[in-house]
């Protein structure tokens, strides 16, 4: 088996496993903040101020969750980039000799 393909097989295989666990994690942070939306709700002694800063806490961290998220997959499209580039300039060349 070419080299090539058993990268491009691992970085498939580390991609899935990303996506999965990200998955998992993203669910386990939604329960959570939906716990901690319900404990607001029914804490009066809280002030507004306090469940607003809860709020804008849990806003900052899913915006950050999607940043790390987007960051891996663009890192992972030139990882595969990499991988697919020689391969892919070869066959545009060979496409343009032929049609000269």
């Amino acid at each position: 088996m070419d080299q090539k393909q058993i990268f491009k097989q691992m970085i498939d295989f580390q991609k899935s496993t990303f996506d999965n666990s990200f998955k998992a994690m993203t669910t386990l942070q939604e329960q959570g903040e939906k716990m901690v939306d319900m404990f607001l709700a029914q804490a009066p002694w809280l002030p507004e101020q306090g469940k607003q800063a809860v709020s804008n806490w849990l806003s900052a961290y899913k915006q950050g969750r999607e940043d790390f998220k987007e960051s891996v997959e663009k890192n992972f499209m030139k990882v595969e980039e990499y991988f697919e580039g020689p391969e892919k300039s070869e066959g545009s060349e060979k496409t343009a000799e032929h049609q000269e």
